[in-house]
């Protein structure tokens, strides 16, 4: 795929006017997904083998991250609607509290966007991701990201996500002078 944003045709001179990054994904491998989080898939690394033989084990492929000591780890499973290309990007959202986990469960690909940023996420660095059906991957606690991004059917997720006390979402609106389009080609 190409480079998630062409930053030279962007910068828009008139002030008045909205201005527009278009995206379009990259293929998702740890390398380039390592500041936001880990990719968990199996083969990766060299595999256990347990149950007298029979089962090949990939093992701590990623870990939870909790905040406090009493919070507690939770699974959950998320089933995203498709969404409609081109789509209108308007927010992304972060979980200060713990990391969150998405496993695909129904052997399609989606897409995973992220940013970096402490504060606020830095929208020139805006990074599109296409994930294949067998990748799942592990926000880090307070990793700009968009939520579930299914792309050609109803898709169930397998999710591992933070219980406790605390609020664990922040939410950032773009300004109004920032049109972020994901397309695919």
């Amino acid at each position: 795929m190409t480079d998630t944003l062409d930053r030279s045709q962007n910068r828009n001179p008139d002030r008045g006017a909205p201005r527009r990054l278009t995206l379009q994904p990259q293929a998702l491998t740890a390398a380039t997904f390592a500041p936001y989080g880990a990719i968990v898939q199996a083969g990766n690394q060299t595999p256990i083998i347990i149950n007298e033989g029979n089962t090949e084990r990939f093992h701590a492929m990623a870990e939870v991250e909790l905040a406090e000591a009493a919070d507690k780890a939770v699974i959950s499973i998320f089933s995203g609607q498709p969404r409609t290309m081109p789509m209108t990007i308007k927010m992304l959202e972060r979980h200060p509290l713990g990391s969150q986990f998405f496993q695909p469960l129904s052997n399609e690909p989606y897409l995973v966007l992220v940013a970096p940023g402490a504060e606020v996420p830095d929208l020139d660095q805006l990074t599109l991701f296409l994930a294949q059906p067998n990748q799942g991957v592990q926000y880090s606690r307070n990793t700009w990201h968009h939520p579930l991004l299914a792309l050609n059917k109803p898709c169930d997720f397998l999710v591992v996500d933070r219980e406790g006390d605390g609020d664990n979402l922040e939410e950032f609106f773009f300004p109004g002078d920032i049109q972020v389009e994901i397309q695919l080609s």
